[in-house]
């Protein structure tokens, strides 16, 4: 829910007080005179802000709010609208960007004339007054020069117009040119607009900016061109274009649509033309030739216009489908560009196989105007789930004789592309893609050992069948997997080592015993009384490059710490500066606990692993080295009886309350003996889960090299 200048969610106090929310739930917990809610839902509560601020500031946890959290206060709690709010503010921050010397003449005639007014005593309420009579002239006079003059659709009903003056909006004006002051206009409209979007994520799915900058990069525009997105949602397509000369935004939401017209101002010098319609059904842009088209369409939309569209000059490679809005989109973005022109087209992988697009899909082939089709790994933008493709199109030209190869990338099985939505490798990405795309789009002849694993160049002759089915997964050969006789021997001798290792690992049974009378005691209590620092992780990983190797720049991921592996989560670029040094590092032997899910698995951090930052959904315990031996601890922490009591189920899922899991009291001395033998354990353990690594490599090696004819039967 939205955060009010009125009211907060303990989100909204996490970030008052500088704290994660885990400390906010402490301290409701904790202080019987913590505020109650006055809103909200049991999981997700409100307070009301005044009686939050009164009690964060006399238990010495608020000096003063920051500038960026009133200010947005102030924008939720505008009377009109969250968005409508934050249009006014973007106006004014391009103001502020585009002419100071104006912004700072307004600023200082209102000030005089206030006082002027109320003789020698400032008066806030006249300075506001005056302020609004002179803002519009002024805001209409930089809104024409970047958005043109026939801007006013848009950001007519955000703005006050002259001789309605509202003065009402000043306040909110003057904190963002303070907020601008502080960190850039551009900067502090990043950080208003990525607030909105979070507080809006089931409403918005921005395209992620890797995946905008891929695109962005395939295209290729050359600085000073013309770039449309028909379906510009938030503007992160347009965004990642370098020095356009013009870029043109389409959207039917008219208050995001404001939103991302602002956002591109703001980043670049370019003149900027944003409409708020339906692309398809009222095309704001139906003369343009733009050099490049970028975009992220809406899938699966069945009312897209197919019945009072049928007649559109726009199907000029035929009248897509009820089911297939996405061809509808492709052929829009044809038909906005200039011959020669790219379009660069975020599409689902159904599109490039379903029998009611097929004809579609051969005419493109046939004219020349599909270029190639990238497979990306699942997760790389929404929907997260499914591996989307790139379609790369280009408007043929007059007389051009077609291309003769359709080139096809599958980067969904590159290795470090398979992780999901925050684990994908980026930069390799990239590299597959680029190193593909680019010898292709300027006609350098392909030879095999030129192309690259992931990518193949096919015959459009070989692609014209009955079911014109342009997967790539279903022509490029899949990566190697080193099934070759000589690899496959030296997996089977590494296997086969570790399995004697794993043998001579494996530990005696004990004779049977009756449980021991211990003394308990719990991690909370432990904590209280200082034998260990217990810390929580919040980092999310991030979606850009993957750190160096030899680095600890990494997030350690609940996945990470369930199989074993090595740090793998990119910090998140927020991350890199002011957040990263909040963030929760770990070091040697510290025990770090996944929280979710009710299982037993802990795991002592090494010298290799320390210094990667603690991912969100793990708790770390670093244990006092006079009081408590780290091996003992995780081992005691892993009893399935310790952590069923310490186990609480909400919803569907399973939640490890840290603090109630317990272990003996037991003397340093006898602490190491279970230390030792915890440890072997976990060796065993390591040898287990590296001989069924092995197994599987040797079995999908013979597999494949079976079938592909690389190892003999023999």
């Amino acid at each position: 829910m939205p955060e009010h200048a009125s009211e907060v969610t303990a989100a909204g106090i996490a970030r008052l007080a500088g704290v994660g929310r885990a400390a906010v739930s402490n301290w409701r917990r904790r202080h019987a005179d913590f505020p109650r809610p006055v809103g909200g839902t049991d999981s997700s509560p409100s307070f009301a802000l005044a009686d939050v601020e009164r009690w964060l500031r006399e238990q010495g946890k608020l000096a003063e709010v920051p500038l960026r959290e009133r200010l947005w206060q102030q924008l939720a709690d505008d009377p009109e609208s969250l968005t409508a709010a934050l249009v006014r503010a973007g106006c004014a921050l391009l103001l502020v960007q585009d002419r100071p010397a104006l912004w700072r003449e307004l600023a200082d005639s209102s000030d005089s004339a206030a006082d002027s007014a109320a003789g020698s005593a400032a008066d806030p309420a006249a300075a506001d007054e005056r302020m609004a009579e002179l803002l519009p002239t002024a805001l209409e006079q930089v809104l024409t020069a970047r958005f043109g003059a026939d801007r006013a659709d848009l950001f007519r009903a955000a703005l006050p117009a002259p001789g309605q003056p509202a003065p009402g909006s000043m306040p909110l004006l003057r904190s963002a040119a303070a907020l601008a002051a502080e960190l850039g206009p551009r900067d502090a409209f990043a950080f208003l607009h990525g607030r909105f979007l979070d507080a809006g994520s089931r409403q918005y799915t921005p395209t992620p900016e890797a995946a905008a900058a891929l695109m962005a990069a395939v295209a290729d525009p050359a600085p000073g061109s013309t770039v449309l997105d028909p379906a510009a949602g938030s503007g992160a397509l347009l965004a990642a274009v370098p020095r356009p000369g013009t870029l043109l935004a389409q959207d039917t939401d008219p208050g995001p649509t404001a939103l991302a017209a602002l956002r591109l101002a703001l980043g670049s010098d370019a003149a900027v033309r944003a409409r708020a319609a339906d692309s398809l059904r009222a095309d704001a842009f139906p003369d343009a030739r733009a050099d490049t088209v970028l975009v992220h369409p809406p899938f699966n939309e069945r009312n897209w216009g197919h019945d009072e569209l049928a007649y559109d000059p726009r199907w000029e490679y035929g009248l897509p489908a009820r089911t297939e809005s996405e061809l509808a989109w492709v052929q829009h973005a044809l038909a906005r560009l200039r011959p020669g022109g790219t379009a660069v087209v975020l599409m689902p992988p159904a599109a490039a196989s379903r029998r009611s697009g097929r004809r579609i899909r051969a005419g493109l082939l046939r004219r020349g105007a599909l270029r190639a089709v990238v497979a990306l790994p699942a997760g790389a933008a929404p929907p997260y789930g499914i591996p989307l493709h790139l379609w790369v199109l280009r408007k043929p030209a007059a007389g051009e004789a077609p291309a003769p190869e359709l080139l096809l990338v599958d980067t969904a099985e590159l290795p470090g592309a398979t992780g999901g939505r925050d684990r994908i490798d980026w930069p390799a990405v990239h590299d597959a893609v680029l190193g593909a795309w680019r010898p292709f789009a300027a006609g350098t002849p392909g030879a095999p050992d030129d192309t690259p694993a992931a990518a193949r160049r096919v015959p459009v002759i070989e692609l014209l069948d009955d079911d014109v089915d342009l997967a790539p997964a279903r022509h490029v050969p899949p990566p190697a997997t080193g099934a070759d006789a000589g690899e496959l021997l030296r997996v089977r001798e590494r296997l086969a080592d570790t399995l004697r290792l794993t043998a001579e690992l494996t530990p005696r049974p004990a004779p049977p015993a009756t449980p021991a009378p211990w003394p308990l005691t719990t991690v909370g209590e432990l904590a209280r009384a200082g034998a260990l620092l217990l810390r929580a992780g919040t980092t999310h990983p991030g979606a850009g490059a993957a750190p160096p190797a030899g680095t600890t720049a990494a997030v350690l991921t609940e996945q990470d710490v369930l199989t074993g592996a090595p740090p793998s989560g990119p910090l998140p670029e927020a991350d890199t500066d002011s957040a990263a040094a909040d963030a929760v590092r770990v070091q040697a032997g510290d025990v770090v606990v996944p929280v979710l899910g009710g299982g037993s698995v802990v795991r002592v951090v090494d010298e290799a692993t320390a210094g990667a930052v603690l991912g969100r959904n793990l708790h770390l315990l670093r244990p006092a080295p006079d009081a408590l031996d780290p091996w003992f601890l995780a081992g005691f922490l892993r009893g399935t009886a310790n952590t069923r009591q310490a186990s609480s189920h909400a919803s569907t899922a399973t939640r490890l309350d840290v603090r109630r899991l317990q272990l003996p009291r037991l003397p340093l001395a006898d602490q190491r003996r279970y230390g030792e033998r915890f440890r072997a354990l976990a060796a065993f353990e390591d040898a287990l889960r590296l001989a069924g690594r092995l197994g599987e490599r040797l079995v999908r090696g013979l597999f494949d090299g079976l079938t592909d004819g690389t190892v003999p039967p023999g």
